[in-house]
């Protein structure tokens, strides 16, 4: 198909890319010009790997184009997507600015029928919105169904090129064959729905989601009060082909552009038909607090944080992105800067973006692992990249002042730790003391 892609975010470009290697066409629309340029340029805007290989092997084969001329794009297209942000409002209701501008930029472009596709995370009833704003803005007939998409930041191009499934939304049965054929390049395992029904499915999949990490947060919180340990809690329930294994890794919550915007916003959206959403209230207050637990580490193993050197590993709300969206490392670096700590940090990827977000004369930016945790009073690991699960630990104790390690993702075994002299503390585990080895003299 010949398809316009609205939007050139991770949800944009990844699709864009991805239906140009199954052998569309494909134009991406952005307005941001200097943007567009970089992308004709093979050089991604996000941090995605394997993204920019498939840009430039698209783009030499002709099936791929970036261009800032969203009416041409419409013009030259069947399908039009559209892949725009919808971020949170303060009340936790999507902001759908961005889809309606988009919306009505479409239709007064339009010159013939087009199918138009919501692929951007909106609220049920969003695309009956779109199919008004369309008609106002046109006299071309049209079709408008929802495709929400399922990616994930860090593995986005295989989660978009091998799918567990695709979801389709339409009220046009005509559409069926159509888009099942598109999306066939993908997946056998496509599911045809109504649109409000498609546009929930989104909602509850990441909601559902983030109750399972929730859930084996506050499990964990208790292991650490009767001894036991989470990670064998959550391999024995993960064996449970009810249950499975995913999204039962304790931690200090979750974070990025999805799960905390979509709880919030499907919050709003019970609330707006008069339900109160208990449970996926509770999962939201259970993340927000689950990040501070560092942070009470950090105060039991050393007192007063006023003054201490604490080095941090990893920036990014997870491996494999530079996206620091509503990242746990947020909360518990301003929460250090506030109670008088000087930071060392380091993250492979995220630096530039964090220190976009918060810079203060308290903080070091690294420019390697080591560096961050040479003369630290103590160490927190925030993000699980591959770089520190393979750092050499046993270094660890001659070049800080303190051996003291919070692991807030569980990275390191118990094998791992022994014979380190690190005194370690993770997420519902029995911490491991022991002696502090002699320091280096350097």
């Amino acid at each position: 198909m010949k398809i316009a892609v609205i939007g050139t975010g991770y949800v944009g470009l990844v699709s864009g890319v991805c239906f140009a290697e199954k052998g569309n066409h494909v134009i991406c629309v952005d307005q941001d010009k200097q943007k567009v340029e970089k992308l004709q340029n093979r050089i991604s805007p996000i941090f995605e790997p394997g993204i920019e290989e498939l840009m430039d092997r698209n783009l030499k084969a002709g099936r791929l184009a970036f261009t800032s001329d969203l009416t041409q794009a419409i013009q030259q297209s069947e399908l039009i997507i559209i892949a725009v942000g919808t971020p949170s409002l303060p009340n936790g209701e999507a902001d759908l600015q961005y889809i309606e501008q988009a919306v009505m930029q479409i239709g007064q472009a339009m010159n013939g029928h087009k199918i138009v596709a919501t692929k951007s995370t909106v609220p049920v009833g969003t695309n009956e919105h779109i199919q008004m704003i369309l008609a106002m803005n046109t006299m071309e007939t049209f079709d408008v169904v929802s495709i929400p998409e399922f990616l994930r930041e860090g593995s986005a191009i295989q989660d978009t090129l091998h799918p567990d499934r695709i979801v389709i939304g339409l009220d046009n049965l005509d559409l069926t064959e159509t888009l099942t054929e598109l999306h066939r390049a993908f997946t056998d395992q496509i599911f045809v729905t109504s649109i409000r029904s498609a546009e929930m499915i989104k909602y509850a999949s990441n909601a559902f989601l983030a109750t399972k990490i929730s859930f084996i947060n506050e499990i964990s919180n208790i292991c650490e009060k009767v001894g036991a340990d989470v990670t064998e809690v959550a391999k024995g329930m993960g064996q449970d082909r009810r249950i499975g294994a995913s999204f039962l890794n304790a931690g200090i919550g979750y974070g990025g552009s999805c799960f905390p915007k979509d709880t919030d916003a499907l919050i709003q959206i019970a609330g707006n038909v008069d339900y109160e959403f208990q449970l996926l209230k509770s999962v939201v207050e259970v993340n927000k607090s689950q990040r501070y637990k560092v942070i009470t580490k950090l105060e039991g193993s050393l007192g007063r944080l006023s003054g201490k050197i604490i080095g941090i590993w990893g920036l990014s709300f997870k491996p494999n992105t530079d996206d620091i969206r509503y990242a746990p490392s947020i909360e518990i670096v301003e929460t250090l800067l506030k109670a008088g700590a000087r930071l060392k940090l380091y993250d492979p990827i995220a630096m530039e973006k964090f220190r976009e977000h918060i810079d203060h004369p308290a903080i070091q930016w690294c420019e390697s692992a080591l560096e961050a945790a040479t003369g630290a009073d103590a160490l927190c690991l925030l993000t699980d990249w591959d770089e520190f699960k393979t750092a050499p630990l046993s270094q660890l104790v001659f070049i800080m002042e303190q051996p003291i390690l919070i692991d807030g993702r569980n990275v390191y075994s118990r094998e791992q730790i022994e014979g380190t002299g690190i005194h370690y503390y993770s997420v519902g585990r029995p911490d491991q003391k022991h002696p502090t080895r002699h320091k280096a003299v350097v």
